[in-house]
């Protein structure tokens, strides 16, 4: 009867060793993979639940309303999305005009500067350090800590006859 009953209670593979790994093995990987699930849910926020678990649902109107409510969701995050896209490039346009703008300024100024010092280097005395303006241009030092050039101080060579 003990014999019998054993066979019976375990069935005709209870004593098969192979049998009894393989189950130990599959609640090892069942118990590991249902931890995995716990950290997962642990980490996860309120919107992306929806993504980790299967949902059962009692009947199809339950599920169309659930899935009616995630796709309104991502239809917000789509919308706040693009909004940020488009606030970005208006930001963007609107900077590269005023890059633009401003090396267009600098350019009218340099070629006012650059007329004004055509015009003025016939009046400077031939004497001077200053008529030649290339000459002046490679003496000249651009200084890191003020700022600023610094350009060699004007001086009048005068030359004697003997």
């Amino acid at each position: 009867l003990q014999m019998l009953e054993q066979q019976v209670v375990g069935g005709e593979q209870a004593k098969n060793k192979d049998l009894k790994e393989k189950h130990k093995h599959r609640k090892k990987y069942a118990d590991e993979r249902r931890m995995q699930l716990m950290t997962a849910l642990q980490k996860s926020d309120d919107d992306s639940s929806d993504w980790v678990l299967l949902n059962v649902y009692d009947s199809i109107q339950e599920e169309v309303r659930a899935k009616s409510k995630l796709l309104e969701k991502m239809q917000k995050k789509l919308w706040a999305a693009e909004t940020e896209i488009k606030d970005l490039q208006s930001e963007f346009e609107l900077e590269k005009i005023d890059y633009l703008s401003t090396i267009r300024r600098l350019e009218r100024d340099s070629m006012l500067f650059q007329q004004l010092l055509d015009q003025v280097q016939s009046l400077i005395r031939r004497d001077c350090n200053y008529s030649n303006l290339e000459k002046i241009k490679c003496e000249s030092v651009w200084d890191e800590e003020s700022g600023c050039w610094k350009i060699p101080e004007p001086v009048i060579q005068k030359t004697r006859l003997p």
